[in-house]
C-alpha cells in the first residue's frame, strides 16, 4: 500500500472516529460503547425512507441521531416529571414561604 492509501485510509478512518464521538456527546455515552457498532435490520415505510434519503444518504447515522434525541426527549420529560412531583408535595410550603416574603415587602 502506497503512503497515499495510507493517509486517505488513516483519515477516512479519523472522520469516522470524530462523527461518531459527537453522536455520542449528546448522549453522554463513552466514547469507547459508542464505537462498538452492531449491524441490525429495521422494517420502515418506503416513504419514510424516501425522506431520510433526501435528508442524509447515510441512514445509520440519521437513525442514531433521532434515537439520541428521542431518548434525550425521554431523560428531560423523566426529569421534568420528578421536579413537578417535588414542586407538588412541597407546594403548600413553598407558598406560605412567598406569601410571608410578600407581607415584607408590602409598603406600608
Amino acid at each position: 500500500m502506497d503512503t497515499t492509501c495510507r493517509l486517505r485510509l488513516r483519515l477516512r478512518r479519523l472522520r469516522a472516529a470524530t462523527r461518531n464521538v459527537n453522536l455520542c456527546s449528546l448522549s453522554g455515552v463513552s466514547s469507547y460503547n459508542c464505537l462498538v457498532r452492531v449491524k441490525t435490520s429495521v422494517t420502515l415505510p418506503e416513504d419514510l425512507l424516501n425522506r431520510l434519503d433526501r435528508e442524509d444518504k447515510n441512514r445509520s447515522r440519521i437513525l442514531e441521531r433521532a434515537a439520541l434525541a428521542y431518548l434525550a426527549r425521554l431523560d428531560r420529560e423523566a426529569r421534568d416529571r420528578k421536579d413537578i412531583e417535588i414542586i407538588e408535595r412541597r407546594a403548600q410550603s413553598l407558598n406560605r414561604e412567598a406569601m410571608d416574603t410578600l407581607e415584607y415587602q408590602r409598603l406600608p
